[in-house]
């Protein structure tokens, strides 16, 4: 379950994929199989959280690793390459970045 705190101990991947409309499904379904398959096994991993945009251009993979080294060797690993190749082949574009937490706020 994600958990987002500030400070946070973990390093979160943003990944914002731009995608034609009509392959967002196969690029969601591709992301919940290889996070299924692949990445929740991969050392350091600790969520994964795939959203579509509303518009169907856009599709984002929020991810937690507990460090950044993790996410790091997780780019080397063959099984998850290949994952990532079929996704970039699906996308249009993609941005991945990694954040820290900076700050959280709740509804008072």
């Amino acid at each position: 379950m994600t958990t987002i705190q500030a400070p946070s101990p973990h390093a979160t991947l943003i990944n914002v994929f731009t995608v034609e409309p009509q392959r967002a499904p196969e690029l969601v379904e591709l992301l919940r199989q290889a996070t299924e398959d692949v990445m929740r096994y991969v050392p350091g991993f600790v969520s994964a959280n795939i959203h579509l945009s509303t518009d169907g251009t856009r599709v984002t993979n929020y991810a937690q690793w507990r460090r950044v080294e993790d996410f790091h060797a997780m780019l080397a690993d063959p099984r998850a390459r290949e994952h990532m190749g079929r996704c970039a082949d699906i996308a249009t574009s993609f941005e991945p970045h990694v954040y820290t937490v900076e700050s959280v706020h709740q509804a008072g």
